[in-house]
C-alpha cells in the first residue's frame, strides 16, 4: 500500500523552470556566455552550483567567481518565482486527491529550504504537507537518493511504501535509487528521452493522474 506521496518541487508542483532559465541567461551573460533557452534545458534538475560548474567546464570565464554566479542565480530565481510563478497544471488537484485519501505528503527538492518555503507560501499549499525537505541539507544532492531517503525517515515511512513524483531525469534517478515507486512527468521537449524509462509510469501532466493509476501503483512491487 502507498503510505506517503512525495513530490519534487521545481517544474513539478510549481511552474518555475522558465524563471530559472531567464535568470540563468541573464547571469551567464555577465561573464560573456550567451545561452539559449534550449541550452538551459540541458541542466534542468541540477542544483544551482552544479549548473554553474557545468557551463564553466565547457566555457571557462574570468572576472566572477563561480560561487558569486551561483548566488546571483539563486537571488534572481527567488525574486521571480516569489512574484510570478504559479502551480503546474493539475498540481493543486493532485494534492487534494491525496489529502482526501488521508495519505501524508512531502516535498523533496534539490532547491534550498528558503526557496521551498517561498514556493509553499506563494502557492498557498503549506497545509497539505507533513514534511518539506531540501537535498542541500543532505550529504549529496540529486541524483543521489539522500533527499528521498531523508524525507521517508522524517515521515516514518519505508521508502518502498512511498510514491514519488518527478519531472527531471536526475530527480527520477534519486527517487528510483531510494527504492520508491515513481511517476515521471517530463516536460514535452524531453518526454521521449530514455532516461525516464526507469519510472513505473510516465504521464504527460499531473492532470493525467487519476484513481485508476493510483490503484495500479499500489500493486507495484
Amino acid at each position: 500500500m502507498i503510505q506517503a506521496a512525495i513530490f519534487d518541487m521545481d517544474g513539478l508542483l510549481v511552474d518555475s523552470e522558465p524563471h530559472w532559465r531567464i535568470v540563468e541567461i541573464d547571469v551567464f551573460r555577465t561573464v560573456g556566455l550567451e545561452l539559449t533557452d534550449e541550452d538551459c534545458m540541458r541542466t534542468t534538475g541540477l542544483p544551482t552550483r552544479a549548473v554553474v560548474d557545468y557551463w564553466y567546464e565547457r566555457s571557462p570565464w574570468t572576472g566572477r567567481d563561480p560561487d558569486e554566479l551561483s548566488d546571483a542565480i539563486l537571488a534572481g530565481a527567488y525574486d521571480r518565482i516569489g512574484r510570478l510563478a504559479g502551480p503546474m497544471p493539475g498540481a493543486l488537484a493532485l494534492l487534494q486527491f491525496f489529502k482526501e485519501k488521508s495519505i501524508p505528503m512531502a516535498i523533496a527538492s534539490a532547491s534550498p529550504m528558503e526557496l521551498i518555503e517561498l514556493v509553499i507560501d506563494r502557492l498557498g499549499i503549506r497545509d497539505y504537507f507533513t514534511v518539506w525537505h531540501s537535498a542541500t541539507l543532505e550529504a549529496h544532492n540529486k541524483p543521489a537518493p539522500d533527499v528521498y531517503l531523508g524525507t521517508a525517515r522524517k515521515l516514518n515511512v519505508s521508502p518502498a511504501d512511498c510514491l514519488a513524483f518527478e519531472d527531471s531525469g536526475n530527480g527520477l534517478k534519486s527517487a528510483h535509487a531510494a527504492g520508491m515507486r515513481t511517476v515521471a512527468v517530463p516536460a514535452e521537449y524531453e518526454r521521449d528521452d530514455p532516461k525516464f524509462a526507469i519510472a513505473d509510469y510516465i504521464i504527460p501532466s499531473l492532470t493525467a493522474f487519476d484513481a485508476e493509476l493510483f490503484l495500479k501503483l499500489e500493486t507495484v512491487n
